[in-house]
């Protein structure tokens, strides 16, 4: 063989060898579908985001690295946005898109038509982004989808029916969307559903009788829309449920009686149910439930005395009900029950002597309880209990900090019922004290409330209590301070702080003048912020009554800031007092998101409270005096010897020495207001001297005590200059003139009103006429 053809002969073997090693690694080295890398960039270009290039090759073919690699989970947070692929088409050469996520990027607009071409997805992960427009009809191509999620999202028009071709599908969410209409029927074909979430979605209506055949459901949250109509018997065959929610809605009762087959229910929550009552019936098999909260129902009827049987219950929630007869002792004694919250019912009896010590949330207030308030109230830490509004007998027994101030907020709150001396209020809802531009001293608020608390001030002026707990945060605060400044307002400080609740927040105005007020409430949302964000579409939405009146329904601060956030809003209303006080209270009735931006986002929020009045006040409006002692030494001193050191300190304006001279301190205005009292009492004319209700009025402040007041006749010739001396004489019965037989005499014939008819004797002394009916 010559030398050219050995070259060529070994030219020719390179390139066979060379080919056969390109076709190997061409078998070993999968593609992506060419037309799968133009929609996905696409996509990426029109949402301007990219992937990291340690996720996929961003330049060349994205079905690589950690694509797919094995190791690396689709759920990872390390990587966002992120797609998986499939590489076993073709015996191996190529690979298809199998899940897509671009997750909690506040990726904005619309979502791209070519998204619904990549056929091959069975995950699709959009949620808690800003995407817009209407959902596509085409989103029907995707049948190969067991996992779609679109929560969390500013998407609306109709839930589009072709949603019901995804028969494959596991779980489905549209939660927390601006969607409308009703629910299609075509989404019973998804007969595999599992997991369902469409709370906050928009949608309205009857739920349609095809869902009955979503037998595989363990898991649905369906609050805070409109479904309208009785909620359908046939949900109680849904018997792999172990999670129902159906809270703030539009349904009307009963709680079907099915509902008793749910057996497997460990969370069941139903609020906001209407017209026709309903009965605990359901529940005596339900021995799963961990969680059951059956709020604002209308149900009727008794407690039943076995529900101590459900033994896993670590929250019940009956509150706004019409439950009446006894609380069974068997619920305090249920091992795990940690929040009992039954306020606003009709339950009556007492409570039990012993509990559970992981009970330590209880709301019992709104009732008609009555009877001592058993030992364990006072003696365990960590305890939040709220028996406000009852009729439970207070004793000095009842000395625990839970329970200060809780005899003014029991029925008929009897602080100041009757003998007014408040005409005005203002509250710094979870602040410091602030006075406004406008002049009103908004008082501090800053105690620290919890699941089930009330707060009374020193002054008996203002109350505060507060119910619920924020499902989901089990390291709530039920206040929260911004640093941030306000528009709208004069006043931003007030503003920075605001009070929170989970359920029920009521603020009461105490000891008021009968009248007509001016009630202001002043909020702004500083939680839930304005931005092209997934942060920004959470709603909160709660009701407000005053005097027990609905004011405000469905009320939104960031919808009526014109949906801005740190700007305040401030709404006035008139509120009669009838029975000296006003109650402020704040209701969630289930509406509005509950988890954006975090969880346990929702309920009512306040930023400050006033009331003034709509006349001119007759009450003094200044708190009683702390020094209740100095005053009762002060009023022993006066009245005592009023009548007798008489009038010429009086006429020297030297009234303060009769004040003992131990006292380092009193209130100068008390003095000669107590002094004043004193002189009216010891007129002459029984025509002149006041009236007993009179005298309390003056004395306490709530009425003024008249200026023009003369020297009575039986004194004008009592004379003297030092009270030292005086005081001294009288102690010891050396003064003579006030041992004269003729000037006692005189001064008790003068003082005193004709002699009974019966002949009785006449009083002896010159205090009698002071407390003499008057």
């Amino acid at each position: 063989m010559s030398g050219a053809s050995y070259v060529f002969n070994l030219f020719v073997a390179c390139v066979f060898v060379l080919a056969s090693f390109t076709r190997a690694q061409n078998a070993t080295q999968p593609t992506t579908d060419p037309s799968e890398v133009r929609i996905l960039n696409s996509i990426f270009n029109q949402w301007r985001i990219r992937a990291n290039t340690q996720q996929w090759n961003t330049s060349g073919d994205p079905c690589s690295g950690a694509a797919i690699d094995d190791s690396s989970s689709f759920d990872d947070g390390t990587f966002n946005p992120f797609i998986k692929c499939d590489c076993s088409a073709n015996n191996g050469s190529l690979c298809h898109i199998t899940q897509l996520k671009v997750y909690a990027m506040d990726v904005a607009g619309q979502i791209p038509e070519e998204l619904w071409s990549l056929t091959f997805l069975f995950n699709l992960n959009l949620a808690q982004n800003f995407l817009t427009g209407s959902l596509s009809p085409s989103i029907g191509n995707l049948t190969r989808m067991q996992y779609l999620s679109l929560g969390i999202n500013s998407l609306s028009g109709e839930v589009p029916k072709e949603l019901g071709q995804l028969t494959e599908l596991l779980s489905l969410s549209f939660s927390s969307n601006n969607f409308s209409g009703p629910l299609p029927r075509e989404l019973g074909n998804l007969k595999k559903l599992e997991q369902l979430y469409i709370d906050s979605s928009g949608v309205s209506g009857d739920i349609p009788s095809t869902f009955a055949n979503l037998q595989s459901l363990h898991t649905i949250w369906a609050s805070d829309n409109e479904f309208t109509g009785k909620i359908p018997e046939f949900i109680g065959n849904w018997t792999s449920l172990t999670v129902l929610r159906l809270q703030g809605n539009s349904f009307q009762g009963p709680i079907p009686s099915s509902f008793a087959n749910l057996t497997s229910l460990t969370d069941l929550r139903l609020s906001e149910i209407s017209n026709v009552s309903s009965s605990l019936a359901f529940i005596n098999n339900l021995k799963s439930l961990s969680n059951l909260v059956l709020r604002n129902n209308n149900i009727t009827g008794t407690i039943p005395s076995n529900i101590g049987q459900l033994q896993q219950l670590q929250q019940l929630d009956l509150s706004f009900n019409k439950l009446t007869g006894p609380i069974p002792n068997s619920l305090f004694n249920i091992s795990s029950l940690s929040y009992l919250l039954l306020g606003n019912n009709s339950l009556n009896g007492t409570l039990p002597q012993q509990r559970s010590t992981s009970l330590l949330n209880i709301d019992l207030s709104y009732n008609n309880l009555m009877g001592s308030i058993p030992s364990w109230v006072n003696n365990q830490q960590n305890l939040h209990i709220n028996l406000v509004g009852n009729n439970f007998t207070m004793n000095s027994s009842n000395n625990s900090p839970l329970l200060l101030g809780l005899n003014c907020l029991q029925k008929n709150f009897p602080c100041g019922l009757g003998r007014p001396i408040y005409s005005d209020f203002g509250i710094n809802s979870g602040g410091p004290q602030i006075t406004s531009s406008d002049r009103i001293l908004y008082e501090i608020d800053e105690e620290a409330l919890g699941p089930a608390t009330h707060f009374v001030t020193r002054s008996n002026r203002w109350a505060v209590s507060n119910v619920g707990v924020f499902a989901g945060n089990n390291n709530a605060t039920y206040k929260s301070f911004t640093s941030s400044q306000f528009t709208n307002t004069l006043d931003s400080e007030l503003f920075q702080t605001v009070r929170l609740s989970a359920s029920s927040l009521r603020y009461y105005g105490l000891g008021l003048e009968n009248g007509n007020y001016t009630v202001k409430l002043q909020f702004a949302e500083i939680a839930i912020l304005s931005s092209r964000s997934w942060k920004s579409v959470g709603r909160r939405v709660f009701d407000i009554y005053i005097q027990g009146n609905l004011v405000l329904k469905d009320f939104d601060i960031k919808k009526e800031a014109g949906g801005v956030s740190n700007r305040a809003v401030v709404r006035e209303f008139t509120a009669n007092v009838s029975q000296n006080f006003i109650e402020v209270h704040l209701f969630w009735a289930g509406k509005g998101t509950c988890c954006i931006p975090a969880q346990g986002t929702y309920g009512p929020s306040i930023s400050a409270i006033s009331a003034t009045p709509n006349f001119v006040p007759t009450v003094s409006n200044k708190p009683p005096s702390t020094k209740k002692n100095h005053t009762g030494l002060i009023v022993g001193v006066v009245v005592g010897f009023a009548a007798l050191i008489a009038w010429n300190l009086h006429e020297q304006g030297r009234e303060l020495e009769l004040v003992d001279s131990e006292l380092s301190e009193f209130d100068e205005e008390e003095v000669k207001r107590i002094i004043g009292v004193a002189f009216l009492c010891t007129q002459t004319s029984p025509t002149m001297r006041p009236s007993m209700s009179r005298v309390v009025a003056m004395i306490s402040g709530d009425s003024d005590v008249s200026s023009e007041i003369s020297r009575p006749g039986y004194l004008a010739d009592w004379k003297f200059n030092d009270v030292s001396t005086l005081m001294s004489q009288i102690t010891q019965g050396t003064d003579s003139s006030f041992y004269d037989s003729s000037a006692s005499t005189s001064m008790v014939a003068d003082a005193m009103p004709p002699r009974p008819a019966s002949g009785a004797a006449q009083p002896n002394n010159v205090h009698r006429p002071i407390s003499e009916g008057r």
